[in-house]
């Protein structure tokens, strides 16, 4: 949810041994454009890839977009977490708890999601999780996550510092978001991020990881309309709506 802006890499030089963090990036970046997503979608930040500003994509993620790709066709693969996940632990990093208004947020995200009886549950740090996502600060507002790959969520959310000046139900909304984002989720204005951010109209791209219309959601996005919606207001609840309830329910 955090605005990124930094140039695609425009080559690779292979330096020294083990993994160049150059290399696998340009192996992100075209998987993804293999996938489907839109060149001018996919930013490289600090040595990580994005797409739609705030999801962050592993490489192992990436190869798992185009799995069964042949040609020019183009097959969608919704990246979700696995059966085996059934307790998520959020493990909260002591500067993170060090901001209240963040730390309330968090409870009321995990509150969010385990108030629907899913087939996955969430608790803040503890044991006996059989999968497990760090929730750190970040600079600014927002935050960012990524995809989940190989069954599992995606390890971080990212939240931003920025936020202990806005409510705490604002701070509910963003890291309900960006969990939304470790488990499978897109944004629901995807097509158009202009819908929540205002601005020139931005497609994310319509292939790849959670870019399928989930039954019983509407296929067009409006102002408020999702948790999931790419920016957020500062007059958010924090609460579902009824096609976030939807979508949840039918994913897990």
């Amino acid at each position: 949810m955090r605005k990124l802006s930094m140039a695609l890499l425009a080559g690779v030089a292979l330096v020294g041994c083990g993994v160049d963090p150059q290399a696998e990036n340009q192996e992100i970046v075209n998987n993804l454009v293999e996938a489907g997503y839109p060149a001018d979608d996919i930013k490289v930040v600090d040595d990580l890839v994005y797409v739609g500003n705030d999801a962050h994509v592993t490489l192992e993620a990436s190869r798992e977009m185009i799995q069964g790709h042949t040609g020019h066709e183009q097959y969608s693969t919704t990246n979700l977490v696995g059966t085996g996940v059934t307790k998520i632990c959020l493990n909260p990093t002591a500067t993170f708890n060090s901001y209240s208004q963040l730390s309330a947020g968090l409870d009321l995200a995990i509150q969010n999601y385990n108030q629907l009886g899913l087939r996955i549950t969430f608790q803040r740090g503890g044991t006996g999780c059989t999968a497990n996502i760090t929730v750190q600060t970040t600079s600014g507002t927002g935050g960012s996550s990524g995809f989940p790959s190989g069954g599992k969520p995606y390890g971080t959310a990212n939240i931003g510092t920025g936020l202990q000046s806005y409510s705490v139900d604002v701070n509910e909304h963003v890291i309900t978001h960006e969990i939304g984002h470790t488990i499978g989720f897109r944004h629901s204005d995807y097509y158009n991020r202009a819908i929540s951010c205002g601005g020139t109209a931005t497609n994310e791209g319509t292939a790849g990881v959670g870019a399928n219309l989930i039954p019983g959601t509407p296929s067009t996005a409006t102002v408020g309309g999702s948790i999931m919606n790419s920016c957020f207001r500062s007059t958010e609840t924090g609460e579902w709506t009824s096609s976030d309830i939807t979508a949840l329910n039918y994913l897990y």
